[in-house]
């Protein structure tokens, strides 16, 4: 397994991001979000907008992206971890080998202090993520504009 580490210094070619973008797209499952908000992910980690950036882990064998990881740097300190770990998935041939808890370990040793992660309570993936230490501080609660402008009318 080879893992390439991408950042706003060695960026992936356009090329490259796609290949990215569509593996999280097919192998996110029922976690994901549509290919213009992951490929917006890859443009904030990369600085191609303004932004504090980040990075993106990639594990390849064979050619074949086998498992990809996204880290977005929140510009905070102390009072919100420094980093936030947006996408993490492994290709359906790969689960149950090791990969994710590999990608999971470079992202750990590449950010510049501490991480935060949201993970739903059934997602398989929270048993490795406490494995290595991860917590559950705080239940995460979310406004959304629109649908709130529509139940506080109420």
């Amino acid at each position: 397994m080879d893992f390439t580490t991408y950042t706003p210094f060695s960026k992936p070619s356009y090329l490259q991001k796609g290949k990215i973008v569509e593996f999280l797209f097919d192998h996110l499952d029922e976690y994901g979000d549509p290919r213009e908000d992951i490929s917006n992910c890859i443009d904030y980690a990369m600085k191609e907008v303004s932004s504090e950036g980040g990075f993106v882990v990639v594990a390849h064998e064979e050619n074949e992206i086998a498992g990809a990881v996204i880290v977005n740097k929140t510009g905070m300190k102390g009072y919100i971890p420094e980093n936030i770990l947006v996408y993490i998935a492994v290709s359906r041939a790969h689960r149950g080998k090791g990969v994710g808890k590999q990608l999971m370990k470079k992202a750990i040793a590449q950010a510049e202090g501490d991480i935060a992660l949201h993970v739903e309570p059934e997602n398989p993936a929270k048993f490795l993520y406490e494995k290595l230490g991860f917590t559950n501080k705080y239940l995460e609660m979310r406004l959304t504009k629109d649908k709130a402008s529509t139940s506080a009318q109420s």
